[in-house]
C-alpha cells in the first residue's frame, strides 16, 4: 500500500499578512480581512496567506491581490470584492489553489467550437418542426402523409444527429442551431 500525501487542513480562522504601498490602503485591506472572518497581521509576521494591493507582494505566503486585473499572485480579486469572496479566495490560496477573476480573458483558453451536427434531411427537418409545435407521432404522420412508424424512425435519427435524448432537447438544439424556428 502506498502513502498518499494529504494537504494540511486550512484553519477556521487564517492569519493573513496585509501588505500595501500606503497605510490607508493597508488599513482598508486589514478591515476587509477582519470582516471576512480572518485575523490581519503585519506583512512581516508569520501568516497562512496574504492580502495585497497588487503592488506590494507579501513574502513567503500565497497572496490574494485585490484590485488588479492579473499578476503573479496566487489569487486575484476585483477592487469591490465582498467579505465572502475574500474569505473564499484566502481559504483557496491557503490550501494551495489559484484564484482568478471569472471575467478575465485567458489567452489560449477559448471555448471549443461545438462539433458540427450531421446534416438533417429535409424530412427530418419537417419532423423536428412538427415536434417544435408539440405534435405527437400520429399527428406528425397525418400532417406529412407518412406512417407513425416512419415518424418514429425520423425522430430517432434526429435525436442521434443532434445528440439529443428527449423531444424537448432536440427542439432546443434545433432552435439554437437555427434548423427550426417558432
Amino acid at each position: 500500500m502506498s502513502a498518499v500525501a494529504v494537504p494540511p487542513a486550512v484553519p477556521l480562522r487564517l492569519r493573513v499578512a496585509v501588505s500595501a504601498i500606503d497605510p490607508a490602503t493597508a488599513r482598508r485591506l486589514a478591515e476587509r480581512t477582519a470582516e471576512s472572518g480572518h485575523m490581519p497581521v503585519p506583512a512581516n509576521e508569520p501568516a497562512d496567506a496574504g492580502v495585497s494591493d497588487g503592488l506590494t507582494p507579501a513574502a513567503g505566503v500565497p497572496v490574494v491581490a485585490v484590485g488588479v486585473e492579473d499578476g503573479d499572485f496566487a489569487g486575484v480579486l476585483p477592487h469591490d470584492a465582498g467579505p465572502a469572496q475574500l474569505d473564499a479566495a484566502l481559504r483557496a490560496v491557503a490550501a494551495g489553489l489559484i484564484v482568478r477573476l471569472a471575467t478575465a480573458a485567458r489567452p489560449g483558453f477559448a471555448a471549443l467550437p461545438e462539433e458540427p451536427a450531421a446534416a438533417l434531411t429535409p424530412r427530418e427537418v419537417e419532423v423536428l418542426a412538427a415536434l417544435a409545435e408539440g405534435l405527437g407521432n400520429k399527428a406528425v404522420a397525418r400532417r406529412l402523409g407518412i406512417s407513425p412508424h416512419t415518424v418514429k424512425f425520423h425522430i430517432e435519427s434526429v435525436f442521434r444527429k443532434l445528440g439529443a435524448g428527449t423531444r424537448a432537447e432536440a427542439v432546443a438544439k434545433g432552435l439554437r442551431r437555427q434548423i427550426v424556428e417558432f
